[in-house]
């Protein structure tokens, strides 16, 4: 299901936030005063008193909601990616993954379609530092539904998580009747046999727009969704390497510690298969327009497109 509505999953956040308070009165939201960019501005206004403003300290944040989570509270906290992975890192790390706190990191404004924010705030490492950390499971939702889909599931999960989330509105196109998201487990939109992309993010909708041209060139091009980066569904990345024989990984955020990086792994251990990664090559990102700034960084359904044809035409 593809529709022309498009929503920003900073949004889906807010809403699915307020969903999962009414359900569980264990939910609570720190933010770092960002409460109306994040979307926890809509938690805080149901529900006041299970809202934290803990100003612009970002690590003090995480080393709070690490000690709220061990009274049964479900802290889920929330900042601008490059500060909720970048700045409290360490007490990500320390606080909340060394010792398996049932805390979900909620980080907004990530990746290069910030936009006019410019390069300090367009966060590419995001989930190369949450992967490092033992026991965080990295999710990065395409749109409004898998979005909502991936907060319910964080609430159900015991454990550190970190979702990524985004400012630009994106295209929705999972069915909320029929959608269902599992943690650990990619979901196949488009079956193929010459060529996968495997896409993460807002790179789903232009992996499923390049498979379109692709077809139309007479190439059979697989698309994997693989919405949790870790732990990474091992099982789909093997078969889509064994019955096409070509992988392409895409991504918005460094190819050095991202997605591509673990699906690279995975097949270098197990399956040894060509493979392109689409991404940021390490290098910062610069101001401008969120679509312009996108193409720019050949992170569009074009450069997909000429990316899998330079693969099999080898």
């Amino acid at each position: 299901m593809i529709t022309d509505k498009k929503i920003a999953t900073r949004d889906s956040y807010g809403h699915a936030l307020v969903e999962l308070a009414k359900e569980h009165d264990n939910v609570v939201a720190l933010d770092a005063d960002l409460a109306d960019s994040t979307r926890t501005g809509m938690l805080k206004k149901e529900f006041p008193d299970r809202h934290f403003d803990c100003g612009i300290q970002e690590a003090n944040m995480a080393a709070v909601a690490a000690g709220l989570s061990t009274t049964g509270l479900v802290p889920f906290i929330s900042s601008f990616a490059m500060f909720a992975a970048g700045r409290a890192f360490e007490q990500v790390r320390n606080s909340i993954g060394y010792g398996h706190c049932n805390v979900k990191i909620c980080a907004t404004h990530a990746g290069l379609s910030v936009g006019e924010d410019g390069a300090t705030h367009q966060c590419l490492e995001d989930i190369a530092l949450m992967r490092t950390i033992p026991g965080m499971v990295v999710i990065n939702p395409a749109d409004d539904t898998e979005a909502r889909a991936a907060v319910k599931a964080a609430y159900d999960y015991v454990g550190p998580v970190y979702i990524r989330l985004g400012r630009l509105a994106v295209p929705v196109f999972n069915d909320p009747d029929t959608y269902h998201f599992q943690i650990g487990k990619a979901e196949t939109l488009k079956d193929g046999r010459d060529i996968t992309i495997i896409a993460t993010g807002l790179l789903v909708k232009e992996a499923m727009d390049a498979a379109a041209v692709l077809d139309q060139q007479g190439i059979s091009c697989r698309v994997v969704n693989m919405a949790t980066i870790k732990p990474l569904d091992q099982e789909a990345v093997l078969k889509a390497a064994k019955e096409t024989g070509h992988i392409i990984t895409a991504e918005e955020h460094n190819i050095i510690g991202g997605m591509g990086e673990a699906v690279a792994a995975c097949l270098s251990e197990n399956l040894p298969t060509p493979l392109k990664r689409v991404g940021v090559r390490d290098e910062f990102g610069c101001s401008g327009p969120a679509a312009d700034v996108l193409k720019l960084y050949g992170l569009s359904a074009d450069n997909l497109v000429k990316t899998a044809n330079e693969m099999l035409n080898k």
